[in-house]
């Protein structure tokens, strides 16, 4: 288990709003191939914390790694919406980017 775990998910029981505890908790434990914990993390952020711009490409890129490509093109848009009311150009890119290249994917 990464050593990182024990004090991230210490973090999330202490402060269960920390978003940013919580992503990297979901980033260590797709390390570990925990990808239904990831998700459920990645998940609440979304649900609690939208405007945390940084999940959706990950969640994304989850949902379409366990075969889930209408969650994965419905996470990209509302990531790149949320990237657009906080002026995020580098998000709103990275998440055009990707939304199109799983249609590409997808048409194939």
């Amino acid at each position: 288990m990464s050593s990182k775990i024990p004090t991230l998910a210490a973090r999330v029981r202490e402060n269960p709003n920390d978003s940013l505890s919580k992503f990297a908790l979901a980033l260590e434990l797709l390390k570990l191939n925990q990808i239904s914990k990831a998700k459920l993390l990645f998940e609440d952020i979304v649900h609690n914390d939208p405007g945390y711009v940084g999940v959706y490409y990950h969640l994304a890129k989850l949902y379409t790694e366990i075969n889930e490509n209408k969650k994965a093109l419905e996470t990209y848009k509302e990531g790149i919406r949320i990237a657009e009311q906080s002026n995020d150009e580098h998000s709103k890119s990275e998440l055009k980017g990707a939304l199109l290249a799983l249609e590409l994917e997808m048409d194939d």
